[in-house]
């Protein structure tokens, strides 16, 4: 079965006979994939009527377990954005009421970010939604093939989630 990919690196070999193509082979195929992952994760989450970075922070706080708050600092590690574009975010989600700020006991200049319990239903409904999405992306694979898979992206991506920040 011939792709978009196939036919991109089959122009290239012919145009630049002197070129080694091969990478693209793999890596237009995984940004081909990224695009449409892109697209299943914004449905899932409209349909829940949430944007990715919603997502994003109350999936983290829903991670953090019982009782789902975690400091501004420690949502940044795991959303990789700036301080200011997490005080705006958090601000965004407490005007919706799916988190709530909280006085840091350990820290009194410090505050938590706190799901409220519709900000966990939103989470855990959107999650739902994206798992339905991704399981799509993947029937054609069989159960051996995504665990291989899984294991050949670790390898890849490993490095780059491994480098000290």
């Amino acid at each position: 079965m011939e792709d978009e990919v196939d036919r991109l690196v089959a122009a290239w070999r012919r145009e630049r006979p002197d070129l080694d193509v091969e990478p693209l082979e793999v890596l237009s195929r995984v940004s081909r994939l990224a695009r449409h992952l892109d697209r299943a994760r914004r449905l899932a989450f409209s349909e829940v009527g949430l944007e990715p970075w919603e997502f994003d922070v109350l999936t983290a706080l829903r991670r953090a377990g019982a009782p789902y708050q975690l400091s501004p600092g420690a949502l940044l590690t795991q959303t990789l954005v700036t301080s200011g574009t997490m005080t705006n975010r958090i601000d965004r989600l407490a005007k919706k009421e799916l988190v709530e700020r909280l006085p840091d006991p350990s820290d009194r200049r410090g505050v938590l970010v706190r799901l409220t319990a519709k900000g966990r239903d939103k989470a855990d409904e959107s999650l739902a939604g994206l798992l339905t999405q991704e399981r799509a992306i993947l029937a054609e694979l069989s159960r051996q093939q995504r665990h291989e898979l899984a294991g050949l992206l670790r390898r890849l991506t490993g490095p780059f989630d491994n480098v000290p920040g």
